[in-house]
């Protein structure tokens, strides 16, 4: 919207500021049926009762699943996805790593509250199994002073909500700040929504990125 008058205006312009950014990356069938197949691999042999999740309830792993051979196809592409976003960002040091790296299998009925990953400067998810009724994730507005005053609107847009959901997909590969937060709707399907959450930091932050910004 430009705000026009010909009395008493003379040009007017919308600017977006402070944004939030979520990349969204979909990787090639090529690439997931591969490492989606040596996933689903490890998850049955950590937990061969994966068929017996009670409906409305989940499974988590460890959160070291970074660190297991079956993962050395993902892990790589989730730190050079990071390094890439920091350049986006202008930021002057892409050491960084994974700080954790789970699953999640959630079974019909199950969801997943609104949250978010204190001590970290990404989070994202990769998505190993989704079908329709289980194929979003919800993000909200971190700025929680802007539900002070909530006024009726007219018509939800992108400029008014307070969230927004994200369709996903097999192989779909999810980067966000660690400060935003999310949540999972109930999965609507008759099969399991499968996701691997993962958490990065920069390396050594304390020796390298802790000194103080001083103010003029």
């Amino acid at each position: 919207m430009i705000i026009k008058d010909d009395n008493w205006i003379e040009d007017s312009d919308i600017l977006s500021i402070f944004p939030t950014f979520v990349w969204k990356i979909q990787t090639t069938p090529e690439f997931y049926e591969k490492v989606n197949s040596k996933i689903l691999k490890a998850l049955n042999r950590m937990n061969p009762d994966l068929a017996e999740i009670p409906t409305g309830d989940s499974w988590q792993s460890h959160q070291q699943l970074h660190k297991r051979k079956e993962f050395n196809d993902l892990a790589p592409r989730i730190l050079t996805t990071a390094k890439t976003v920091l350049q986006f960002l202008k930021v002057g040091y892409d050491a960084v790593e994974i700080t954790g790296c789970w699953a999640n299998i959630n079974s019909t009925g199950a969801s997943h509250a609104m949250h978010c990953h204190p001590n970290n400067f990404f989070s994202g998810v990769y998505y190993v199994q989704t079908q329709a009724g289980a194929d979003t994730v919800n993000f909200h507005d971190p700025r929680p002073q802007t539900g002070i005053i909530r006024p009726p609107v007219t018509e939800l847009t992108a400029q008014n909500t307070d969230q927004v959901v994200v369709n996903v997909s097999n192989g779909t590969l999810l980067m966000f700040p660690a400060y935003l937060w999310h949540s999972v709707s109930q999965n609507e399907s008759d099969k399991f929504r499968i996701s691997i959450s993962f958490n990065l930091m920069f390396s050594l932050f304390a020796e390298n990125l802790s000194e103080p910004l001083w103010g003029p």
